[in-house]
């Protein structure tokens, strides 16, 4: 078996890798002699059928088998011994393809980018600054009255009086498309707070004004990103009959608005807001820390890219940013999203950074452990109430959902690693400065 460098160019890498028809030979008797004990076949006992029966019979689907053995033993003890990573699956083809023949041999192209060597970074060199906000009183007050809002019950008004947004109006509907009643249309003494965009746009706004009694005909038009396709865009009419208007009575902020929300008392529930906001804004300050950390590292370390990786992720970022611009297409026969220089700009960026935290975490041996999986899986998990076990089994076989899951919580591990490392300063600040700075972060 031989191996012959033909293209050795920036990370550009092509080969040819040539078994000769005596190894392709061997590999298929290595393989007659292994499956030997296990053949029975008509007129002869179990494990005794001669060898030239065996070649006959198997050697044909045997040589294809040695063939990708042979090709793939050949490029695993390639990049062993030429120490390369290949960017992406390499390609590889056969020469001369379909005039090959056995007896002959076989002579394949192996072409791939390798992955660069990333250069040693001292993480000393950062500096970064990690923002303090602590949970002031106005801001637990808010909370508070956030949580009474959401408690709040509903009282009959006065006789006669009409409805107007944050008003419960307890209505029956029945709505119809084209003169024809759907599935879903239609309810019961539903109780609607109005403002609330429980319904589609424009059918709160037509009940406000309304009093107990009135029948009132609400025409409205289905979003076209509705989610049932059939009803998308159709224009729909509800006849509703109100039956009641109800004002809000918000809860009182006291020990029994505490209680409901599993607290000992006011004082209690207080600071349990206390720590959560106070978390809240540590996990805000992290995401600016760790923006600020990947600006550093995008501009002190560089190093060639695979125009390979960058290509792809510059195509995944176009088409991504695409569905965002239209939302109403859940396909993907909508033609070709060509990246522009600003997606490539964006690619080459996250292509970089992806590699340094990768080489990073392997150097310092960083690995995502099984009980960080299980915490990720149970997250995601709760999205799909009552589905709970299919998605664990989902995940189970979808190696690709698994390294979507890993791939925060290691780049996660790294970015910690390096801050560990680095030159690290406090800043008290406000919760309105930190909303500044977190509205300042851009999509990386």
């Amino acid at each position: 078996m031989q191996v012959t460098e033909t293209l050795n160019e920036g990370l550009k890498r092509a080969y040819t890798i040539t078994v000769t028809a005596a190894e392709l030979d061997a590999k298929v008797q290595e393989k007659l002699v292994e499956a030997q004990p296990e053949v029975e076949m008509k007129g002869f006992r179990k494990g005794k059928v001669p060898m030239a029966m065996l070649r006959k019979q198997f050697g044909t689907r045997l040589m294809g088998d040695a063939m990708q053995d042979a090709i793939d033993g050949a490029m695993k003890s390639h990049f062993a011994a030429s120490g390369d990573r290949p960017a992406l699956q390499p390609e590889v083809r056969m020469v001369g393809g379909e005039t090959w023949a056995e007896g002959q041999d076989v002579v394949v192209e192996m072409t791939y980018e390798a992955l660069p060597l990333i250069p040693e970074f001292d993480a000393g060199k950062v500096v970064l600054e990690r923002l303090v906000v602590k949970a002031e009183a106005a801001a637990v007050d808010e909370a508070l009255a956030n949580l009474a809002g959401s408690a709040q019950s509903f009282e009959d008004g006065k006789k006669g009086s009409k409805a107007k947004n944050g008003d419960q109006v307890v209505i029956d509907f029945a709505g119809t498309v084209d003169g024809k009643p759907f599935e879903g249309g239609s309810a019961e003494d539903f109780p609607l707070v109005l403002g609330s965009g429980s319904f589609i746009p424009g059918f709160e706004d037509q009940l406000i004004g309304a009093r107990a009694g009135d029948a009132i005909s609400v025409n409205v038009t289905f979003p076209e990103s509705y989610g049932a396709r059939h009803l998308a865009g159709k224009a729909a009419v509800f006849a509703c009959t109100v039956k009641a208007v109800k004002n809000p009575k918000p809860a009182v902020i006291d020990d029994e608005l505490a209680r409901k929300y599993g607290a000992e008392s006011l004082e209690a529930l207080k600071v349990q807001i206390a720590e959560r906001l106070e978390a809240e804004y540590l996990g805000a300050a992290r995401a600016v820390m760790k923006r600020a950390l990947l600006d550093q590292l995008d501009a002190l370390v560089k190093f060639d890219l695979p125009a390979s990786l960058v290509t792809a992720e510059a195509s995944q970022i176009a088409h991504q940013l695409w569905h965002e611009e239209h939302p109403e297409v859940h396909g993907h026969d909508h033609g070709t999203v060509e990246p522009t220089d600003e997606h490539k700009s964006l690619a080459e960026r996250r292509v970089r950074l992806g590699l340094l935290l990768a080489e990073m975490g392997r150097k310092a041996e960083i690995t995502v452990t099984d009980a960080e999986m299980t915490r990720a899986v149970l997250a995601q998990a709760r999205q799909y109430p009552g589905q709970e076990r299919a998605f664990f089994e989902f995940v189970q076989k979808n190696p690709q959902m698994q390294q979507q899951l890993r791939a925060p919580i290691f780049e996660d591990k790294v970015v910690d690693h390096i801050v560990a490392a680095a030159s690290v300063t406090e800043k008290a600040a406000t919760k309105e400065e930190l909303q500044k700075a977190v509205e300042a972060l851009d999509d990386i």
